[in-house]
């Protein structure tokens, strides 16, 4: 299944859901096979946050971002795969800024580094993608901080 991600130019997302619910009885290994449900559905975002529910019993708070017309895939997936009996679900606006992608040489090969660009085209964030440089770290024998700091020393 491919995903389809958002367009890279500056935009206004008006049609958004966050979605969320708290567990309290659910492993950790359930937590993953979950998250990779929910991305492989379609969702933009899926994150987990620790937290204390009634009674002062630890627990987890899921919390996911998708489009409004991906909220039914998402709530069937967090009712069959998970310990949840109810699902929060908010409408929500998101602002994502214009992205570009551009290519870093370093001594062990090509890195794709992702840069945030504001309205009068400087950009203001630059995150080397991190596949990219966990492979050459892997494939170099080198500590990946190092593979870093070669890719942020060109920028």
């Amino acid at each position: 299944m491919s995903k389809k991600h958002p367009p890279n130019n500056e935009h206004i997302d008006s049609n958004m859901i966050k979605m969320e619910v708290n567990l309290d009885d659910i492993s950790g290994e359930w937590l993953g096979y979950v998250m990779d449900r929910l991305f492989e559905a379609g969702a933009n975002d899926v994150f987990y946050t620790p937290i204390y529910m009634k009674k002062n019993r630890p627990g987890i708070l899921l919390q996911l971002l998708c489009s409004n017309g991906k909220m039914e895939k998402m709530k069937d997936i967090l009712l069959k795969e998970t310990t949840t009996l109810g699902i929060r679900y908010y409408p929500l606006t998101v602002h994502r800024m214009e992205r570009r992608f551009i290519k870093v040489e370093t001594p062990w090969g090509t890195i794709t580094v992702k840069q945030g660009v504001d309205k009068d085209g400087e950009v203001f964030q630059s995150s080397p993608e991190y596949e990219d440089c966990k492979k050459i770290a892997e494939n170099h024998g080198i500590p990946l901080k190092q593979v870093y700091e070669a890719v942020w020393s060109r920028l």
